[in-house]
């Protein structure tokens, strides 16, 4: 019974000078709950045979650590060092600064969203990304929606719902968390026609499959794997003669979605927006957060009509971006006026593009400091040479050569214990376990103080 006495009420605590200062950071309301939580985890403690008096001086900072611990958000800042620039389950693309001020200034004020400055009337909000679309691809019109999944979607939905979509059975792909193409052809309430194998897909099996009830052939850039060997597929601008003489839209997902040659910085070619225009799909998608570099997004650029009806349905507003992806989709758009510094001021295409020169050198430069940091618990770093990857089902098959840290330890989970720990970081570092080993990929550290830092909490 002594040991319950020494426990304070409520009340008592939120009275103390301790008490007020949770309630200042956290407000009463939680501070109560939280009071409560820890007594009577403390009675159970007290029955058990702990000290009452020693729980209760306790008290104040275990409250404060589960406050602090509640308040702290799951969407922590972390280092990516996995060698995939566009990790899906990261974020993808790190916005370039001029896109994240167009974003603050989005946040922070009313903006002309849908209002027309010149009539005073209303406006479109689309208005403010399809000119720098149109001037960037070539395309007649364009229109943004929330992803390159709704993207599609919609498209089918409008130009196929309730009629036929056909489309080559290697194309049939399946994207991140297992959502395939015929699943979200059939949510469009089109009818799934697979044409060919596969491997190989001929003119003749798409000419074969058009019939009176076929709303549209849909080309799907096969971004996220290769089949090699025996295959065969129909190019765009044979596939677009084809659709063209049936009269019937064709429509060529690109998934990741250039708007540059990549090969200008040393990279593996990737089809661009411009080209599977040029080549004559009626409208072509892809996505913002990609290859692209800006914020999540999917676009539809190709013929004006068609453009037009996508618009009028009425999943457009289902679908449709904030004002502050398209403020910062708009600085992203016209970042790409300028290729000549596109790789300094992108940060996606800055980190595709470095040389790994450049990052063996920072894995020389860092070792020895990160190894002083790790010495202590038991853990050593040395430099090391890797692979990175693009991510995002963007050039799946390709890999860069990179540079960075091989972190090792006594047992056979030392690097699973040493990746536990980086995770729990205040600023999580997240990297790679490889041939025993956890490494980390140097590729997207842009500041060597940042991984610096964020070690010295261990």
């Amino acid at each position: 019974m002594d040991g319950f006495r020494a426990l304070p009420s409520v009340d008592q605590v939120l009275l103390s000078p301790a008490g007020a200062a949770l309630i200042a950071g956290h407000g009463r309301a939680s501070v109560r709950e939280a009071l409560r939580a820890r007594l009577d985890e403390m009675r159970d403690a007290i029955r058990a045979g702990e000290d009452g008096a020693v729980l209760a001086a306790r008290l104040p900072d275990l409250v404060g650590a589960d406050l602090a611990a509640r308040a702290r958000t799951r969407l922590r800042p972390m280092l990516n060092l996995t060698g995939t620039v566009l990790h899906t389950n990261l974020g993808r693309a790190i916005l370039a600064d001029e896109a994240v001020r167009a974003a603050v200034v989005a946040m922070a004020n009313p903006l002309a969203l849908e209002f027309d400055l010149e009539t005073g009337g209303r406006g479109q909000r689309d208005d403010h990304l399809r000119g720098l679309l149109v001037e960037l691809t070539g395309a007649e019109d364009a229109t943004v929606v929330n992803n390159n999944a709704a993207a599609v979607l919609i498209a089918l939905n409008t130009l196929a719902q309730g009629r036929e979509a056909v489309v080559s059975r290697g194309e049939l792909i399946e994207i991140g968390g297992a959502f395939r193409m015929p699943d979200i052809m059939a949510r469009a309430g089109a009818k799934l026609v697979e044409v060919g194998t596969t491997n190989r897909t001929h003119p003749r099996d798409y000419q074969d499959a058009i019939t009176p009830g076929t709303g549209v052939i849909l080309k799907v850039h096969t971004s996220n794997y290769r089949i090699e060997g025996f295959t065969a597929e129909v190019p765009a601008p044979q596939l677009s003669l084809i659709a063209r003489e049936a009269r019937v839209p064709l429509v060529n997902d690109l998934g990741a979605g250039s708007l540059v040659d990549l090969s200008a910085w040393g990279l593996t070619r990737e089809p661009t927006v411009a080209e599977a225009v040029a080549e004559g799909a009626d409208l072509v998608t892809f996505s913002g957060d990609k290859l692209l570099g800006g914020p999540q997004a999917g676009f539809i650029v190709g013929r004006r009509d068609l453009i037009a009806a996508i618009n009028r349905n009425p999943l457009k507003r289902a679908v449709r971006l904030d004002k502050i992806r398209i403020a910062a989709l708009e600085a992203t758009l016209r970042l790409y006026r300028d290729p000549d510094r596109l790789a300094e001021r992108l940060p996606t295409l800055r980190m595709l593009a470095r040389p790994a020169a450049e990052i063996a050198a920072q894995a020389a430069r860092l070792a020895p400091k990160i190894h002083v940091l790790l010495e202590p618990l038991g853990f050593a770093a040395a430099p090391c040479g890797c692979a990175s990857q693009t991510g995002s089902g963007a050039l799946p098959v390709d890999t860069l050569p990179s540079a960075g840290l091989r972190l090792t330890g006594q047992g056979g989970d030392a690097p699973d214990r040493l990746a536990a720990k980086l995770r729990a970081l205040p600023c999580p570092v997240i990297g790679h376990i490889h041939d025993g080993a956890l490494i980390l990929d140097l590729r997207c550290l842009d500041d060597d103080q940042a991984l610096i830092s964020a070690l010295t909490a261990l």
